[in-house]
């Protein structure tokens, strides 16, 4: 089948559902991904616009996944510029890796974002006349600094874009555009020279537009800072500034030693703190923006006094401490509501109470997965247990247990058994979580109405190890290994787990207990297999020595 045919094909059926939505989106991003060049102007057309109308039914997450696929092997430039004015988080996924021909990079770049082009500002593999370019474009937006004792200087030509490009250039004012060039001449012209140890930069200024973008700094790299908003609280390690900043954006107040995390060299990024008090035009009292001062945190404003880098064992662990006092305290509060110890509490209070503490309790689940990693990752490997347990009665004791998850989620869950006994050579606790977490990530990723199948499996009683395969659900059918031991993987971005421990944590952390006791988790094309040492054997030679005294 054509490229064409096939478009037409898709366009034709209408998506129904979201995830019909997803697999046109994931289909029509591939052929113009690879064909895009070779298509007719209409089939083009047609597949953006209808990018574009699928965009708001798939998931962010669907949608980074095929930036990032599109980046390492697309090339055709009206696909990326799409993507490059999807959400940053997308954008910057597309932007920071894709390849273009020289004349589609400067076809796209005036359709870009002030935050798509703070991505490109910060590669250093793109063509000469499209770094001019981009800053070109970036100087009708960035407030460049005009000292009064500086005489004004001729503009230098800058190498033109687009006529729309020209015209924002021109009412930049000729002082910026030199002062600019001026900057970037300097720049390269120090590049060929050898590099002389600079002590690390401790500090910066910046200054941000009325919508909170920041639009000027001195002092780091531009690419680090430019583009980012302090309007908006960042999230999940993203580059950005904390919701202190935000709320006192929103209320045009003094902001002072908010956080701001920063990507780049090892100079710029990580942590720092800046100060920041707004600003208003003269004449017409109108807000302008912050003019901000940024350093490093100082030793006593980081967690316990340290760096993640010295002992993130330790400072986890010191999180969960400082996290299980207050949570102990409303699970108690709640539990005294619940059982009316101070006296009568109507039926709905109690109804609140109770799911109070039934919420409670699955944090304190999560905090003990989480301390379980944080003891893993810095312990040595653990000798095998001695204890030798009925792994069959843990399962079906784990498949009771998981009976209200399954029954919100309208999933089935089926393990056999096939073969036996079933005795491994671990430690209780040790099984129900591993198998729990196991089966409680598989069913949250599950679709509902379907069936999550397994086997529980001795092939033989003398086998070192005993298996729980798990065929994969469908919806992480075909995703790689690294893909699902990927903390950040999601199928669609919306799995009821994965927003307070994803599947990624989940597996990661079944192999690191699995391990611990020498078995591990295997992650095959067509299920999940965890292996548990067997006792099996052990038990046979202990009835064999029995019978013979």
């Amino acid at each position: 089948m054509t490229a064409d045919s096939m478009i037409a094909t898709i366009l034709r059926q209408a998506p129904a559902d979201r995830r019909a939505s997803i697999t046109a989106w994931r289909q029509l991003s591939d052929i113009l991904a690879q064909r895009g060049n070779q298509l007719g102007d209409d089939d083009i057309r047609r597949s953006l616009h209808a990018l574009a109308v699928l965009r708001p039914r798939v998931p962010e997450a669907v949608r980074r996944d095929c930036a990032r696929a599109i980046a390492r092997h697309g090339r055709f430039a009206p696909l990326v510029a799409l993507y490059a004015n999807d959400v940053p988080a997308v954008s910057a996924i597309m932007l920071r890796e894709v390849r273009l021909a020289e004349a589609d990079w400067l076809a796209l770049l005036p359709a870009t974002s002030a935050m798509a082009r703070s991505v490109l500002a910060g590669r250093r593999d793109l063509p000469e006349s499209v770094t001019r370019a981009l800053a070109s474009l970036g100087s009708a937006s960035v407030a460049l600094p005009q000292p009064a004792s500086v005489a004004v200087e001729e503009p230098v030509p800058v190498p033109s874009i687009a006529p729309a490009a020209d015209e924002s250039v021109a009412d930049s004012g000729p002082s910026q555009i030199s002062e600019l060039v001026r900057r970037i001449d300097k720049y390269q012209s120090t590049r060929g020279q050898p590099a002389t140890p600079r002590p690390p930069r401790a500090a910066f200024l910046f200054e941000t537009g009325p919508d909170g973008v920041i639009h000027w700094v001195d002092g780091v790299t531009r690419g680090a800072v430019i583009g980012l908003s302090i309007a908006e609280a960042a999230f999940g390690g993203e580059p950005g500034t904390d919701g202190l900043a935000a709320g006192a954006f929103r209320q045009r107040a003094e902001i002072i030693n908010a956080r701001m995390l920063l990507e780049g060299t090892p100079v710029e990024a990580g942590e720092w703190r800046f100060s920041a008090l707004p600003w208003f035009d003269p004449a017409t009292g109108q807000f302008r923006g912050y003019r901000a001062s940024a350093r490093r945190p100082h030793r006593n404003e980081t967690p316990y006094g340290g760096t993640v880098a010295e002992d993130s064992g330790d400072s986890i662990r010191q999180l969960i401490h400082e996290l299980r006092s207050p949570l102990n305290a409303i699970s108690g509060f709640a539990q005294i509501i619940s059982g009316q110890m101070f006296g009568p509490v109507s039926q709905g209070y109690r109804g609140m109470a109770d799911a109070i503490v039934a919420d409670a309790a699955s944090v304190q689940a999560i905090i003990d997965d989480l301390e379980t990693a944080a003891r893993s990752d810095a312990a040595a490997p653990a000798q095998p247990a001695e204890e030798v347990v009925d792994i069959g009665a843990i399962v079906t004791q784990i498949e009771r247990d998981l009976a209200a998850l399954l029954a919100d989620q309208r999933v089935d869950l089926s393990i056999s058994r096939v073969g036996g006994p079933f005795l491994g050579l671990v430690g209780d606790a040790n099984v129900r979580r591993m198998v729990g977490r196991l089966l409680t990530a598989l069913v949250d990723v599950s679709e509902p109405g379907a069936i999550l199948v397994g086997q529980l499996v001795t092939e033989s009683r003398h086998d070192d190890m005993l298996q729980l395969r798990i065929v994969r659900p469908a919806a992480i059918r075909f995703a790689t290994a690294s893909d699902l031991l990927d903390p950040g993987f999601s199928p669609e971005g919306e799995a009821p787990g994965a927003a307070v421990l994803s599947l990624g944590f989940s597996l990661r952390l079944v192999d690191s207990l699995a391990r611990a006791i020498g078995g591990r988790l295997d992650i095959g094309h067509n299920a999940l297999t965890l292996h548990l040492p067997s006792a099996n054997s052990k038990a046979e030679v202990e009835l064999e020595a029995q019978q013979g005294e």
